[in-house]
């Protein structure tokens, strides 16, 4: 076994290519998209060494043209969820015994893999199974994920070394050992990012894992998968399923060792696990880590003082930007009366230069939504509002699912704070607005406060530092994530980490050490150089 102290590479992030007209990076992935979009594949279930397939199976199509089949997938059964369980129980103790250097190699070696070999196909997979443009594929698919991975091995790194004050008589040693059990990594559409490092940091703390991917993830999951067997990740330390939700969780949370969950998805289904957590705590060998990321209902507030042009942009970008399918995406946003007229104009102006189409063609900004029932909650949503006296639409509004389920870029004025839209999570391209008076910027700051259940991200734009101070403050409970003059997404792994609280989830912070801390129990060894022999103490004379 190697012996000493082990310094990784510095993590770095990743620089975002610009797929300009003529770049390499733009023939790449126009020629990987092509080719996996001419091509269907079968993607099974990944249980140990073992590639399983059912024959129960389910299409994937891409949602910009839902007729266009690129794949099947193979569903799970109970026994076969029961059997990932057991292979990776089988799998622990080899894998938490690993050394640790040897683990970050797997990790590193993946994330180079991404950022070479794999960049456009992992690009494109997210393009064609998530729609996604080119842009926000390489911000997520490829520079978050491999930052995902260098910023963990480095957190990690630091973990380790973080041990306890000795001195001449003892020596204190804090051992951080992976739990006992398994973790049950649930992960959504949405990040194939998330999707991939859900699984992989708590694998990087030495446990084993149950990976659940969401179902419009899987093509682009299947990458993710390709690339960790190339990695070199043994058999059995990530076992992937697919299948039923309801039929999973029950499996995973009824055996005795579950020690934890990694979760990122809907606030709903993430409260009903916790409450069936807490009914089988008695079951459970140990009290199992929780860690979820939410919903959100995020805002944007501004200043008097705010530039307009600002304001504007981070309302577009933050809004529309993957169609609003963010957990961070502006959703509800508060602009005083004297600027409002001069904002409407420029976000009209912007949104009526958008191109809305198939990410194959680089001009579009707006692609489709996800699935069927999301287009038809959002188009449920916006007929309302078409009909409410206390709401406006003043761009957008319009939809067409007949080839893909496209949405218009949409934006609501209301005159009622507490409008449903101003409260509902609904995780398209809809932003709601509400004017108010200027005088009334503090009455504001507590209206976003109360308004939402929700707590993940929000944003001040103003030029006043003393309105700029007390919007953060009154705030602060408001969102895990606040930004000062840009739009609320975009966090980057290892600047910002990560997550909010209230209905928003755990607040783990991914992207940073506090995350990969819930993966571990820590051990503290005291190891006394040369003992007493005698148990009387001074004081007894």
């Amino acid at each position: 076994m190697l012996k000493g102290f082990f310094q990784v590479p510095k993590a770095v992030n990743e620089p975002v290519k610009s797929y300009a007209p003529n770049s390499a990076e733009k023939t790449a992935v126009l020629e990987a998209y092509k080719k996996m979009w001419n091509t269907t594949i079968d993607v099974p279930l990944y249980i140990g060494s073992e590639e399983i397939r059912t024959g129960n199976t389910r299409t994937m199509s891409a949602p910009h043209d839902h007729q266009h089949i690129v794949g099947t997938y193979h569903l799970a059964e109970k026994s076969h969820v029961e059997k990932a369980i057991a292979n990776a129980l089988e799998s622990r103790q080899a894998w938490a015994n690993m050394a640790w250097e040897q683990r970050a190699a797997i990790f590193l070696k993946a994330a180079e893999l991404i950022a070479g070999p794999y960049r456009a196909r992992i690009n494109a997979a997210t393009m064609i199974a998530q729609s996604k443009t080119i842009h926000q594929a390489e911000i997520d698919a490829s520079c978050e994920l491999i930052d995902f991975l260098r910023f963990n091995v480095e957190f990690m790194s630091q973990i380790y070394s973080d041990q306890p004050k000795s001195d001449s008589s003892v020596w204190n040693r804090l051992e951080y050992r992976p739990l006992e059990g398994f973790i049950y990594a649930i992960t959504p559409f949405n990040f194939t990012a998330i999707a991939a490092n859900l699984p992989a940091s708590a694998a990087m703390m030495g446990n084993v894992v149950v990976w659940k991917p969401s179902d419009s993830q899987v093509f682009s999951a299947k990458i993710i998968i390709d690339i960790f067997k190339e990695a070199g990740l043994p058999d059995g330390v990530i076992n992937v399923v697919f299948g039923d939700a309801l039929m999973v969780t029950d499996t995973v949370l009824a055996s005795r060792d579950f020690a934890g969950v990694h979760f990122t998805g809907s606030t709903h289904v993430f409260k009903d696990i916790w409450a069936k957590i807490g009914t089988n705590i008695h079951h459970y060998k140990t009290y199992p880590r929780i860690v979820g990321e939410t919903g959100g209902k995020d805002f944007i507030i501004a200043h008097p003082s705010a530039n307009v042009k600002q304001v504007a942009t981070g309302i577009v970008r933050g809004a529309f930007e993957f169609q609003g399918q963010k957990c961070s995406a502006a959703s509800r946003a508060y602009i005083p009366k004297s600027l409002w007229p001069a904002v409407k104009e420029q976000v009209i102006t912007d949104v009526k230069s958008m191109k809305m189409g198939s990410p194959e063609d680089f001009s579009n900004f707006i692609t489709a939504v996800i699935h069927e029932g999301s287009f038809d909650k959002l188009a449920s949503y916006i007929d309302q509002a078409k009909k409410d006296a206390d709401a406006e639409i003043i761009i957008g509004g319009n939809y067409d699912k007949s080839k893909g389920y496209f949405i218009e870029p949409t934006v609501i004025v209301t005159t009622n704070p507490k409008y449903t839209t101003m409260e509902t999570e609904l995780f398209g391209p809809v932003i709601t607005v509400y004017v108010y008076e200027d005088a009334q910027w503090s009455e504001t700051l507590k209206l976003v406060d109360t308004t939402s259940e929700y707590a993940l991200t929000g944003a001040v734009f103003s030029t006043d530092r003393y309105a700029i101070e007390e919007a953060t403050v009154a705030l602060q409970n408001a969102a895990g994530n606040f930004y000062i003059n840009d739009k609320p997404t975009g966090a980057v792994v290892g600047q910002q980490p990560f997550g909010g609280a209230r209905a928003s989830g755990t607040n783990d912070k991914a992207g940073s050490a506090l995350n990969l801390l819930r993966w571990v129990s820590p051990r503290t060894i005291k190891e006394t150089l040369v003992a007493p022999e005698d148990y009387r103490y001074p004081f007894l004379g």
